[in-house]
């Protein structure tokens, strides 16, 4: 007898990644030999969620497979926020954060059987001021980086380290408050990230040892630029400095600055705030992860 056979539906972002892969085109050739069942639907410039919610409902999809970079997954997540249907990643953006963490493959057609045949996850995720963080979120000298990427016209790893040099020369020390349980923590930062995941699309380890499906995220505290120090960690996966760099870990959190600060949420800058609350989501998602995630 003859399976049933699924029901996928691929959001695609166009404006994610580069011009070098028709996404459309690659997805109609890899299942012009399959069984399942598709629909391709391309996200408007500003594509409200309600109206991608009821694209999602209408297609009656088995599985929803974002097509972009971390800003079309956390898209998708909102709309399926705890719900049972899978989603899928097919990475098409700059840095494709979550996908690495995930194990994700990045040559196409390895992503798209992946789609098909993976076995979904269960991670938690973590609201921030009322925007969902799925991969992670911070204040301070990153999402300032963020926002000079932004600004600059060409993407790539060139212009994220253009970003980063003027970044680094331009921006300042906030100072921040937060507790941690009855301990408050008072300090002048470089950045602090709030952490669903381990590392940064570039590859830097800020979270080594995050989990997606534990009861927690975490808090980096870096005190300094301590450039040294983060090269430190990425090349050589030696333990932290503590004077430099901490981590906690808690469900819920509340941060003040003294000055408005540079926000941002996977990848995605937001503005400037001078208050952050965050609050776990547990098993928010079911995400389809690489084998050996």
């Amino acid at each position: 007898m003859k399976s049933k056979t699924q029901k996928l539906l691929f959001i695609v972002n166009p404006g994610s990644g580069n011009d070098t892969i028709d996404y459309k085109k690659e997805i109609k050739a890899f299942f012009k030999s399959k069984d399942e069942d598709f629909e391709i639907y391309e996200l408007p410039k500003d594509c409200a969620i309600a109206d991608l919610k009821t694209t999602i409902k209408n297609s009656k999809a088995d599985r929803v497979i974002a097509v972009g970079g971390d800003g079309t997954l956390k898209l998708v997540a909102e709309c399926l926020l705890e719900t049972t249907t899978p989603i899928g990643i097919i990475p098409a953006g700059s840095a494709n954060g979550m996908a690495k963490e995930l194990n994700i493959p990045l040559e196409i057609k390895d992503a798209l059987a992946l789609a098909i045949t993976g076995k979904p996850k269960q991670i938690h995720t973590i609201s921030i001021n009322d925007e969902l963080c799925i991969h992670l979120a911070d204040i301070g000298f990153n999402a300032y980086l963020v926002k000079r990427f932004d600004e600059l016209n060409e993407r790539g790893m060139w212009t994220y380290a253009k970003a980063a040099w003027q970044a680094f020369w331009n921006h300042r020390k906030m100072e921040v408050e937060f507790k941690i349980g009855k301990k408050l923590i008072k300090h002048k930062a470089a950045m602090v990230a709030i952490a669903n995941a381990t590392a940064y699309g570039t590859g830097l380890e800020i979270n080594p040892d995050g989990k997606l499906d534990d009861d927690l995220f975490e808090i980096i505290l870096v005190k300094e630029y301590a450039v040294m120090e983060i090269l430190k960690i990425w090349i050589s996966k030696l333990p932290w400095n503590p004077k430099k760099i901490q981590r906690f870990q808690a469900s819920n959190l509340k941060i003040t600055t003294k000055h408005k600060v540079h926000f941002q949420v996977d990848g995605e800058y937001i503005g400037k705030v001078n208050e952050i609350a965050a609050t776990l989501i547990p098993k928010a998602i079911r995400i389809i992860a690489g084998p050996s995630a």
